[in-house]
C-alpha cells in the first residue's frame, strides 16, 4: 500500500466482502460450476481417472469458495487448458468450450470487481 493511506483503509481493502454481496462473480462462479459439473461427468463416462481426479474437486470449489480461493480455482480450471496437456484432447468440444467460456468470463468477472475496488 502507498504512504499515507490510513491503516483503516488498507484493512477495509485487504478484506474481501462475502461472494454473495458480489453477484456478477457469484453468478459466474456458479455458471462455472455447472460447466464444470459436465465436463466431470464426460470424464468419468469415458473413465479418463487423470482428467476425473484433476477436475473432480472444482464443481464445488467453483460453487462455493469465498473469493480469494474461487480466483486460485478458476485459474485452475484455466490451466487444464495447457499448450502441451489440454483437456480438450480428452474431451468433446460439446462440455470442453462451454467450461473454457464459463471460466474466463468468472476470471473477468473478478479482474473487474478488483480494478473497481482499488
Amino acid at each position: 500500500m502507498a504512504a499515507g493511506v490510513s491503516y483503516h483503509r488498507r484493512m477495509a481493502l485487504s478484506r474481501s466482502p462475502a461472494r454473495h454481496e458480489i453477484g456478477d462473480v457469484d453468478a459466474a462462479g456458479l455458471e462455472a460450476a455447472v460447466a464444470a459439473d459436465r465436463l466431470l461427468a464426460a470424464a468419468r463416462d469415458r473413465g479418463l481417472d487423470r482428467w476425473i481426479r484433476y477436475l473432480a474437486p472444482l464443481p464445488d470449489r467453483l460453487r462455493d469458495d469465498p473469493l480469494r480461493e474461487l480466483k486460485a480455482a478458476a485459474r485452475l480450471g484455466r490451466a487444464a487448458f495447457g499448450p502441451k496437456d489440454s483437456v480438450r484432447d480428452a474431451l468433446p468440444a460439446d462440455v470442453t468450450e462451454p467450461f473454457l467460456d464459463a471460466i474466463d468470463r468468472l476470471l473477468k468477472a473478478i479482474a473487474r470487481w478488483e480494478s473497481h475496488r482499488a
